[in-house]
């Protein structure tokens, strides 16, 4: 199973639009799973929007909250994803069986059975994770937070029965076209790693969708830059899947 999880706090103002971006990984069969992350104000009506959007674009939740809960909002919504992602594959299963059924509508036996299953399978099952870091000028306060969440994270991570990797990126990087900048490549400890992100340098512009994009590249080949046709190659003459997003 795969997911990026993006943390942010403010909108996109360049590139592809991130939702249309998210749409394209939940065709990948990666989930999109959105922070918004607050310390003292608000993200805003279009921000709270925005982050719902890629959300539901990408297959995944969304939450707002403030620095003190990041630690606890990531590990919830990975794990509630695992569980998702493992029912709707039972789901269909079952559909394909007995029909137009789901889990709840069997037998309560059965369905605790099934239940048990997918506990199981969400414990045990290989796990990805990309960690996508908004590195705006806004998020720099808040970076000290979400280093340590990520640290959290592959603690709670390490706790499941299956094989759990993890990878972080921040967007943008320092020169321009830069959508993405790889910080920890995949791994299963980050013990080792004394700062994720070190000599950070803070840009104005918020590139999501680009950024995404890239991450795609990298769950895909194995590199930010990308095999084969672009995504913009490969998107051609689909009207509509991807266009310039800019609020």
């Amino acid at each position: 199973m795969k997911q990026i999880m993006l943390i942010t706090d403010g909108c996109s103002n360049v590139g592809e639009s991130p939702v249309m971006a998210a749409a394209l990984a939940k065709q990948e069969g990666i989930t999109v799973n959105v922070v918004g992350i607050v310390d003292y104000g608000t993200i805003g009506e279009l921000g709270s929007v925005e982050i719902a959007e890629i959300a539901k674009a990408g297959g995944g939740m969304s939450r707002i909250v403030g620095t003190e809960n990041l630690a606890q909002t990531m590990q919830m919504m990975t794990r509630k994803t695992v569980v998702q992602t493992i029912q709707q594959a039972v789901n269909k299963e079952i559909r394909q069986i007995l029909g137009d059924q789901t889990v709840g509508d069997l037998p309560p036996e059965t369905r605790s059975q099934v239940v048990e299953v997918i506990d199981e399978l969400s414990e045990s099952s290989p796990l990805q994770v990309a960690l996508l870091i908004d590195a705006s000028a806004s998020m720099k306060p808040k970076l000290r937070a979400v280093e340590e969440a990520i640290r959290d994270m592959m603690l709670s991570l390490g706790a499941r029965k299956g094989e759990s990797k993890l990878a972080v990126f921040h967007f943008p990087g320092a020169h321009s076209g830069e959508d993405a900048v790889l910080d920890v490549d995949w791994t299963g400890d980050l013990g080792t790693a004394r700062s994720i992100f070190q000599r950070l340098v803070m840009r104005g512009a918020t590139p999501t969708g680009p950024a995404i994009l890239k991450v795609m590249d990298f769950m895909r080949y194995g590199t930010l830059d990308g095999h084969g046709k672009s995504w913009r190659e490969e998107t051609d003459g689909r009207d509509g899947i991807l266009g310039d997003y800019v609020v």
